[in-house]
């Protein structure tokens, strides 16, 4: 504490009274002054290095004046005004006396602990001197000591010296007699290494004395002794010893001994290649006899385990010689490694994956001990990529089990679609899977084995498997692997698999049902539109895929779905319109319509027609919207035909009936191809049910019209074939985009049947519309 009064007050100065009186005022400012200081206050109280105020109204400036401060408040403050600043006066003084005294009385505190302190700091300095002093005599003492002992023994330092040179000569010279009998000793107990140690301590002196007839003899016993020594190491190092450890104990013996380093290296990597061949075996022998973690187990416990011991031995033993051990281990370790690659090519199984990526794990962490012990070894490396071989094959397993999985899943859509429906009576629990439950079982059962493959995959590249971080299974494996060989190859797979239900030369496009042909086609539509998206999405986040390496993109993928759902929709039109087809040219083929009787109901085959397309309607309608229709005419079921109709007919087919009437008729219809819209039968279809439809009633029609162009008809089947087209148009019209493609088509037929006509003669229409209604 730093203290600004000249004099140090005492204790009873506090007691009762001030220690300065005003009787004595010179001390008492000399004290203010040094406060001022203290406080960083010049003499007229200000802080230094302000600039003083000249201004006689300041109350704080030096040159303040009380009779000009009083006149100035006086003129320019009115009463009121004065009474709160002397208000306010009143309480900067109360304040400043209050703070005067606290300083008082905290300098007051701090003087009497600076007092005390003071004081008992006397009182420590006085007890350590008295220690200083007690020292001091007793390092006196010793040094009046020491110089005694000294001066006593001075004359008889030097044959103490002697002596104890002497002694020490008697107990080497004792060790030398004693050593014959201390070596055969240990060659009876089999304490080899003790031997070796008390011989190479006595070696030096034996042979340097050795010209001295009793050291001679000595060194001549000890060397018999060690060789045969020697001998007995040598045939347990032929017999390859009970451990590696003790394989290692003998090389280091017989290298003390002076024995040939390059014999002792080949022999050392001969027994410890016996050695660990005779593991191989035993892990050969246990191929398949165990789980591949516990054949990692063993492996890793026994082969690797004693490799590594070793290579530690081996370059304890032999620096120098490092090129001999880089090939004896490269061999043993191809040969270990093509039993790991055999055994996990057994595990062609894609169940739980989790036994298959444990076992990878330890074999290489294992191997990452070789990799420390023999740097710039190439074992890691040759482990590291049996791993990723390991994880490449089960992306093909796992790619196989999902195309073996989705065809298997289709084989169970066509016998669901091949059972036969019950009836109506039959229990409602009984009866087989609609179009929407099997496309929608079929979609969710494929996502979910989907997310089961990407869950079992993933597992490689969790954050506590050691190989997890390596830039393969960080980058590629990600990307290439999983993304573009395991999820993209599958999803190519559905369409590839699917179009090939298109080739009708083959014997899956013969043979496939045509509501399966429709239901694939959905499911394509629907990859295209949300699935796709969906699964490379999940893939990407699960596997942080980084898209460093060109991969496929998802618009390509999209638009190969789309061609694969329009192709398979195509077809389906196609198998569909020639089932229709097939019917209705049996049907003109198989009757003689020259010879025909006169029609009086509608021919069972229209009929026929008319329930499979209202049947194929309710199917499309079940995966398809419905579409865009053109709007329909009022009368559209009571339409007539332009060739036959009631008014065209009594003027074409008047009594006066000439051969050129159907020469008149033909040009009629030709001028009416002209004006019309050319149809496109095999156009590709829209996906919508009504394009669907129409694309079906358009190649039935017109295998309608080319096989009533390949025959000749009578009088009544011509009016046969009026009454069949009229039927068709109360119900076809209903199914198709523009209803007028329709009536063009039948039209061309009714035509072209009265162009093949012998005697064309029209039926009313009214009677036409009778048998009709009727049927």
């Amino acid at each position: 504490i730093r203290c600004p009064y000249p004099e140090r007050p005492t204790i009873s100065s506090y007691r009762g009274q001030s220690p300065w009186t005003d009787a004595d005022p010179a001390p008492k400012r000399r004290v203010h002054g040094m406060l001022k200081l203290y406080y960083g206050l010049n003499e007229e109280g200000k802080a230094l290095g302000q600039a003083e105020s000249l201004d006689p109204c300041d109350i704080n400036g030096p040159h303040f004046d009380p009779e000009l401060y009083l006149n100035k408040l006086r003129k320019e403050c009115s009463l009121g005004e004065l009474v709160d600043q002397e208000a306010c006066m009143v309480k900067q003084i109360r304040s400043l006396d209050s703070d005067m005294q606290t300083l008082v009385y905290e300098n007051y505190n701090k003087f009497i602990s600076a007092t005390d302190t003071i004081r008992k700091m006397k009182n420590d300095f006085k007890k350590m001197e008295d220690e200083m002093d007690c020292l001091s005599t007793n390092m006196a003492a010793i040094t009046e000591f020491s110089a005694r002992i000294s001066g006593t023994l001075q004359d008889q330092h030097a044959q103490i010296t002697k002596l104890s040179g002497v002694h020490t000569l008697l107990r080497k010279l004792q060790f030398l007699f004693e050593l014959p009998a201390r070596l055969n000793k240990c060659l009876e107990l089999q304490a080899y290494g003790q031997a070796v140690s008390a011989h190479r301590r006595a070696r030096c002196v034996l042979q340097q004395y050795s010209h001295m007839p009793s050291f001679r003899g000595i060194q001549d016993d000890c060397r018999a002794i060690m060789d045969q020594l020697a001998q007995q190491l040598r045939q347990k190092f032929r017999d390859g010893g009970s451990s590696a450890k003790d394989l290692s104990e003998c090389v280091e013996l017989l290298l003390q001994l002076d024995e040939p380093a390059e014999e002792l290296c080949d022999k050392f990597l001969s027994h410890a290649q016996a050695r660990l061949e005779a593991d191989l075996q035993g892990l050969e022998a246990e191929l398949s006899k165990t789980d591949i973690l516990e054949f990692i187990d063993r492996g890793c416990n026994e082969f690797v385990s004693n490799l590594c011991l070793v290579i530690a031995s081996y370059q304890e033993l032999f620096i120098n010689r490092l090129g001999k051990l880089h090939t004896f281990v490269n061999s043993l370790a191809a040969r270990y490694f093509s039993l790991v690659e055999r055994r996990i090519q057994e595990e062609k199984g894609v169940g739980d994956n989790s036994l298959l990526v444990r076992a990878l794990d330890r074999f290489h962490r294992r191997l990452q001990a070789v990799s420390k012990l023999l740097p710039g070894s190439a074992v890691p490396s040759q482990g590291t990529e049996i791993v990723v071989q390991a994880a490449r094959e089960r992306i093909r397993q796992y790619l196989s089990a999902l195309q073996t999985f989705y065809l298997d899943s289709l084989t169970d859509v066509r016998q669901a679609l091949a059972a036969p429906r019950l009836t109506v009576g039959a229990g409602a629990k009984d009866a087989p899977p609609s179009l929407p439950d099997l496309l929608s079982s079929l979609s969710t059962s494929i996502l979910n084995q989907i997310k089961s493959v990407l869950a079992s995959v993933h597992l490689f590249t969790a954050k506590d498997i050691t190989f997890s971080n390596k830039p393969y299974f960080k980058g590629e494996f990600c990307s290439q692997g999983v993304r573009e060989s395991l999820v993209v190859s599958f999803i190519k797979f559905v369409c590839q698999s699917s179009r090939q239900f298109c080739e009708s030369a083959g014997d899956r496009g013969g043979s496939t049902p045509p509501a399966l042909l429709l239901l694939l086609s959905r499911l394509c539509l629907d990859y295209e539109t949300s699935t796709i998206s969906y699964i490379l999405t999940l893939t990407d986040e699960q596997f942080l895929v980084q898209h460093h390496t060109p991969v496929t993109a998802v618009t390509v993928l999209c638009a190969e779905a789309r061609e694969a759902a329009q192709k398979l929709l195509n077809h389906y039109v196609k198998v569909q319109g020639l089932i229709i087809s097939q019917m209705l040219r049996k049907s003109v083929e198989t009757r003689d319509w020259v010879n025909t009787i006169e029609p009086r109901n509608v021919r069972a085959v229209m009929k026929r027609v008319v329930e499979d397309t209202t049947s194929i309607d309710v199917q499309v309608g079940l995966l398809y919207e419905e579409g865009v229709r053109k709007a329909h005419s009022s009368d559209s079921s009571k339409r007539t035909f332009s060739v036959y109709s009631s008014s065209r007919q009594q003027v074409r087919y008047a009594p006066s009936y000439t051969p050129s009437a159907p020469m008149d008729t033909n040009l009629l219809s030709n001028i009416h191809r002209l004006f019309s819209e050319r149809i496109d039968i095999f156009s590709p279809v829209e996906f919508n049910k009504v394009s669907v439809l129409t694309g079906i009633i358009k190649i039935s029609l017109k295998t309608f019209l080319e096989c009533v162009r390949l025959r000749t008809f009578g009088r009544y089947g011509l009016q046969q074939i009026q009454v069949d087209c009229h039927y068709l148009q109360m119900y076809l019209w209903r199914f198709v985009s523009d209803e007028n493609l329709v009536h063009f088509l039948l039209d061309e037929i009714v035509g072209s049947s009265a162009h093949r006509c012998l005697d064309p003669s029209p039926m009313e229409q009214s009677v036409i519309e009778v048998i009709c209604e009727r049927g």
